[in-house]
């Protein structure tokens, strides 16, 4: 294949890549609002003579301990356990000791750490517990389902999506 050939099929799958990414960007905000306010958790998607061809869940992100006030949190992990803080030109936590400490809290699903040798229970300051990712969802095609979505694509009948625009050069 010729060099211009290539910088043709080069332009022609990206315009094509771009066209479905921003309508794939419109339709998954739609979806995921979709499933917010339903409360429903999946949902199959099914040609229209009934094959399905994927499974949309909604995933929701599961809480864990962050810092939030690394001022608050290093002042207490320097009264509770100094060797664990290092200074240099800043002072910070080790960074092993905020990890488990943080995976520690995030286990226990609080804002704690209990003291091995005291079982004293402490609350610390700076961190919280919460989702670190937005709510969302995933696509599963089914066994075969990315084949019959390939063939109802090029036989026409997913015409009434409004998706074969794309292939008349970009967006109507």
């Amino acid at each position: 294949m010729d060099m211009r050939q290539l910088a043709l099929e080069e332009a022609a799958l990206k315009a094509l890549a771009d066209a479905v990414g921003d309508r794939l960007k419109e339709v998954k905000a739609q979806m995921q609002k979709q499933l917010e306010t339903s409360g429903v958790s999946r949902v199959e998607a099914a040609l229209p003579d009934g094959t399905k061809v994927a499974t949309i869940s909604r995933t929701t992100p599961k809480p864990e301990a962050m810092v939030t006030d690394q001022a608050l949190f290093l002042q207490w992990v320097r009264k509770h356990s100094p060797a664990n803080v290092t200074s240099r030109l800043v002072t910070e936590v080790r960074p092993a000791y905020q990890a488990a400490l943080l995976a520690e809290m995030t286990a226990a699903g609080v804002a704690q750490w209990a003291d091995k040798e005291t079982g004293e229970v402490h609350d610390v300051p700076g961190v919280e517990i919460r989702a670190t990712r937005g709510r969302t969802h995933s696509v599963r095609p089914t066994d075969g389902g990315r084949e019959a979505l390939a063939a109802a694509w090029r036989d026409g009948r997913l015409a009434h999506l409004g998706l074969p625009q794309i292939t008349a050069g970009g967006a109507s």
